[in-house]
């Protein structure tokens, strides 16, 4: 019977640390396999597409949800991506401003954020986008808002209350994203474009930000070393990725 697979990528189809992530051979073999079973195969991401694309290519597959589930790549076609929510992005970077924040933001799907000054680059140091100092920046010149970057230390975002109308994560000591979170609305909707029973998915994923993804109405599994809430929703909890996790549940359940 054919699956649809959806798999995040840092700590399940990568591992590794930060600047130094491989993807085990064994992964690589069992996606090969998938796809010869005649299985379909798509990446789940929080990452957005410009900087998701190529590390989609790289494992073979052309089909992906980016963005935390706004964005939907269908045969290597860029189908759609969805931005934030206006209006709500303006009133957390107006709070920003008010409270002396540090803040940035992207106003297109591209590898770039735009900054008001340098404080963003000499708090984090981060080097994982293109960081561009605008003067006199201000988002009510741009038309959409993709993210949304705010540095500081927690729990001190806590103390911003229009964050709490936005969808957040925090994979770094240093800042947080203000980004989509519910990869789900995007495996609903490629789901709906294949015209294919939603009980037919199958996840892998290993994080927090994963949780939005494991549904009772699927097939769920989680990476061996994964986050332990994650565990406790999973149907199945496998290896870790660097353990061959991904290649042992596909051989465990026979998908391969």
């Amino acid at each position: 019977m054919k699956k649809y697979f959806f798999f995040d990528i840092d700590g399940t189809l990568l591992t590794g640390v930060p600047g130094k992530q491989y993807i085990p051979p064994s992964a690589l073999e069992a996606l090969k396999l998938l796809q010869e079973n005649g299985h379909f195969t798509a990446i789940a991401t929080g990452r957005s597409y410009a900087m998701a694309k190529d590390v989609m290519e790289s494992f073979g597959l052309s089909n992906m949800v980016s963005d935390g589930g706004n964005g939907i790549t269908f045969n290597n076609r860029l189908i759609e991506v969805k931005p934030l929510d206006y209006g709500k992005c303006l009133a957390l970077i107006d709070e920003c401003i008010e409270k002396d924040y540090i803040w940035g933001f992207s106003p297109e799907n591209t590898r770039e954020r735009l900054v008001p000054d340098e404080r963003f680059y000499d708090f984090t140091h981060d080097r994982y986008m293109k960081c561009t100092v605008v003067e006199n920046l201000d988002p009510r010149n741009y038309s959409e808002i993709y993210k949304v970057y705010i540095a500081c230390y927690e729990p001190e975002e806590y103390k911003l209350e229009a964050l709490k109308d936005v969808p957040w994560c925090r994979y770094h000591r240093e800042y947080l994203f203000v980004e989509p979170t519910d990869k789900s609305n995007g495996i609903v909707r490629m789901m709906q474009m294949l015209d294919a029973p939603l009980e037919d998915v199958v996840v892998f994923g290993d994080s927090l930000n994963d949780l939005s993804m494991f549904q009772d109405r699927w097939t769920s599994i989680a990476m061996g070393d994964g986050h332990e809430s994650l565990k406790e929703k999973a149907d199945y909890v496998t290896d870790s990725a660097a353990e061959d996790g991904i290649f042992n549940a596909c051989r465990h359940f026979r998908w391969i």
